[in-house]
C-alpha cells in the first residue's frame, strides 16, 4: 500500500493552519493540495505552511487618515507573528472613515462587521489580528470577530499628534468644533478658519480628544482585547510599533493555547467597560458600540443598571470634551494602566485577557504608577459621576441619553419651548435665517435621525445653535434627538431619543410650541402634552416607516434595531440570551 501524501486527509494534523476551513470540493485531500499549490505561487514553503497562521485585518485606505500607519503596524505584526513561530496572512476588508462616508460611517459599520466576520471564517486562520481606530472600526471588527469565534485580538491604529494655531496647542475634533462655532458666531474670520484647519490634524491617526475613537480604544483594552497599554500610543510613535509586534507575537500564543474569544469577552469583561466608558467621560457612541458587540454575546444591555452605575463612577480623565487635556498626555501619563488602578475597587480584576492572564495581574505587572496630572483620583474627580446619564419619560419610552459630563450645569434642570426641524433638510434650510423663531431658553428638536429615519443615525445630534443666537454670544442651548453626536461635540444634548421618530415614536408628535422638561437630577425627558392629545395627533398623521426597493439599503431598513440594541442588525444578534450588563 503506497504512503499517504501530506494532502490526505489526517486526523492527528487536525483542522488548524492550512488545513482549517478547506474549500468545498468533496475531497478534502484535493482541497489542501489546491490551496497549497496557489499559496506556494507566492513563494511559500511547506515548513511556513505548517505554522500556526495568524490572520491580520488590514484596513488601510487613502480615504482613512486615522488609519494611515496601517502599512508599518502590519510589517510590525508580522514581524511579531514570525518571532513567535506564526505564519502571518494580511487580508483586506473595508474600511470606514467619519469624514468620508455618506449618508454617515454608522450605516456602513454593520455592513464592516459582516466583511470581517466573513473573512474571518472564510480564510484559513488560527487567530487573527483586527487592525482598526476610526470611530466605528474597532466596533466592527469586535462585532465581527464576536460573531466569528475565533482567538482575536484588537491593535489600535493610535491618535493624532496635537497641532499648533497661533501658540495654541490644537488637535482634532473637539477643538475643530469650537473654531467653526467661533466662526459662524463672527467671532474669527474665514483666514483664520483656513489657518486652523492647517493644524487641526497634525499626523496621521485617530482624533486626540476622548472622542468615539480613543473611547473605543480604551473600551477594547478594558475589555481585555488588546495587548495592556495598547489603548493610548500615539500612531507615529515607537511605542504604537512595539504594541504591534507584541500584538502578533501573543497572537501566535493565543492561537496555540485555543483562547477564544468567549473566553475574554464575559459579562465582566463588558462591566469593566462600562465603567470605564462612565470613568473617561467617554463619546455616547461607546454605548450603542457595547450594546453592539454585548448583544453578539448574547447580552442584553441593561440602560437602567447601566445609568446606576454611572452614579457611583466618577469621570477621572481630564480629557477634552470633558477636561483639558489630549491622547498623547493621557499615554504619558501611564494610560490606561493609571486609570485602571484608580479604579480597581469598582472592576472584576478577574477578568481574563487576551494575554492569558486575568485584568488584576497585568495591573500588578505594570507596577505601582507616578505622578501625573491627567487621571484624577477618585477623592478628586473631574465629574462627580459617570460622563453619561440616562433618561427616560413620556419622549422617550425606550430611554435617551445625554453627556452631562460635557453640558452647561445650569441647563441640565431646564423647561422650554419646543423649535422643531422635521428632518436635517428642515435643519440646513432654517436654522441660520434671522426670521427663525428662537429663544436661548428654547428647546432645539430634530426629528427622522436615528437608525432608519435618516438612515444610518448621523451625528447630526449635534444640532448648531441658530446663527443670530450665536452672534449673540449664546454657547449652549438644550438640543434633542433621536441621533448621534460625535464624541468629540460637547453642550446639552439629549440623543438616541428611543424608539425613533421614523419608527411612530413620540418625538415624531412633537410640534414646535410644546413645552419640554429636561431634569437630569431626575433622570427625566418629559413632553408636556398628554397621551390624549398625543394619540389624536397620531392619528391625524400616521407614520410610514422608510423602506427601499433593493439593494443594502433595503437590509438595512428591514433588520436594524433601535439604539437601545446596538443598531445592530437583528439577524446578527446571538439567537440565545445569557443574560443582562450590568447585573
Amino acid at each position: 500500500m503506497a504512503d499517504k501524501t501530506p494532502f490526505e486527509p489526517d486526523d492527528s494534523a487536525g483542522t488548524s493552519g492550512m488545513r482549517r476551513g478547506l474549500t468545498s470540493y468533496g475531497d478534502q485531500g484535493f482541497s489542501l493540495f489546491l490551496r497549497k499549490a496557489f499559496i506556494k505561487g507566492a513563494g511559500f514553503t511547506d515548513a511556513a505552511l505548517d505554522r500556526p497562521v495568524v490572520g491580520i485585518a488590514d484596513t488601510g485606505s487613502a480615504y482613512n487618515p486615522c488609519h494611515g500607519n496601517a502599512p508599518q503596524l502590519i510589517e510590525a505584526v508580522k514581524r511579531g507573528v514570525m518571532l513567535a513561530g506564526g505564519l502571518p496572512m494580511a487580508f483586506p476588508t473595508i474600511s470606514v472613515h467619519e469624514s468620508f462616508a455618506a449618508p454617515t460611517s454608522m450605516y456602513l459599520r454593520n455592513l464592516m462587521s459582516m466583511d470581517t466576520e466573513e473573512m474571518v471564517r472564510a480564510q484559513p486562520m488560527d487567530a487573527v489580528v483586527l487592525i482598526g481606530g476610526c470611530d466605528k472600526t474597532v466596533p466592527a471588527q469586535l462585532m465581527g470577530a464576536a460573531s466569528a469565534g475565533l482567538p482575536s485580538i484588537q491593535l489600535i491604529t493610535g491618535s493624532m499628534l496635537t497641532g499648533s494655531h497661533r501658540g495654541e496647542r490644537v488637535g482634532a475634533c473637539t477643538d475643530c468644533r469650537r473654531y467653526w462655532g467661533k466662526y459662524r458666531a463672527g467671532e474669527i474670520e474665514a483666514e483664520e478658519t483656513a489657518d486652523v484647519n492647517n493644524q487641526l490634524v497634525a499626523s496621521v491617526g485617530t482624533c486626540s480628544v476622548m472622542g468615539t475613537a480613543s473611547t473605543m480604544a480604551c473600551i477594547a483594552e478594558a475589555l481585555g482585547m488588546t495587548m495592556p497599554g495598547g489603548a493610548s500610543p500615539p500612531a507615529v510613535t515607537a511605542d504604537r510599533i512595539r504594541i504591534a509586534e507584541q500584538t502578533g507575537a501573543q497572537a501566535v500564543q493565543m492561537a496555540r493555547e485555543g483562547l477564544t474569544i468567549d473566553k475574554v469577552l464575559t459579562p465582566e469583561a463588558f462591566e469593566n467597560a462600562m465603567r470605564v466608558l462612565l470613568a473617561i467621560g467617554g463619546s455616547t457612541n461607546g454605548i450603542v458600540h457595547l450594546t453592539a458587540i454585548a448583544g453578539r454575546m448574547g447580552l442584553e444591555t441593561d440602560l437602567a443598571a447601566l445609568d446606576r452605575m454611572g452614579r457611583d463612577t466618577p469621570v477621572l480623565l481630564d480629557l477634552k470634551p470633558s477636561g483639558q487635556h489630549y491622547m498623547e498626555d493621557f499615554h504619558h501619563a501611564g494610560g490606561m494602566a493609571t486609570l485602571l488602578r484608580e479604579l480597581k475597587p469598582l472592576l472584576h480584576l478577574d477578568a481574563m485577557t487576551v494575554t492569558g492572564r486575568t485584568l488584576g495581574e497585568e495591573l500588578e505587572r505594570a507596577g505601582p504608577g507616578f505622578r501625573q496630572d491627567v487621571v484624577r483620583s477618585i477623592a478628586n474627580p473631574i465629574y462627580p459621576q459617570g460622563g453619561i446619564a440616562v433618561l427616560r419619560g413620556n419622549l422617550a419610552p425606550g430611554g435617551a441619553i445625554i453627556k452631562q459630563s460635557a453640558a452647561d450645569p445650569k441647563l441640565m434642570e431646564h423647561e422650554g419651548r419646543a423649535v422643531v426641524f422635521e428632518n436635517i433638510e428642515d435643519l440646513v434650510t432654517r436654522i441660520d435665517r434671522d426670521d427663525l423663531d428662537v429663544t436661548p431658553q428654547d428647546v432645539l428638536v430634530l426629528k427622522n435621525i436615528g437608525p432608519k429615519g435618516a438612515p444610518g443615525m448621523p451625528e447630526a445630534g449635534y444640532i448648531p445653535i441658530p446663527r443670530k443666537l450665536a452672534r449673540a454670544g449664546v454657547k449652549d442651548i438644550v438640543r434633542i434627538s433621536d441621533g448621534r453626536m460625535s464624541g468629540t461635540a460637547f453642550g446639552t444634548i439629549v440623543l438616541h431619543v428611543t424608539p425613533e421618530s421614523a419608527i411612530g415614536g413620540p418625538l415624531a408628535y412633537v410640534r414646535s410650541g410644546d413645552r419640554i422638561r429636561l431634569s437630569v437630577a431626575n433622570r427625566e425627558i418629559a413632553l408636556l402634552v398628554s397621551d390624549e392629545e398625543l394619540a389624536r395627533r397620531a392619528e391625524a398623521m400616521p407614520v410610514v416607516e422608510p423602506s427601499a426597493e433593493r439593494g443594502y439599503l433595503k437590509l438595512f431598513l428591514q433588520t436594524v434595531t433601535q439604539a437601545d440594541q446596538g443598531v445592530d442588525f437583528d439577524f446578527l444578534r446571538a439567537p440565545k440570551s445569557a443574560g443582562k450588563v450590568p447585573r
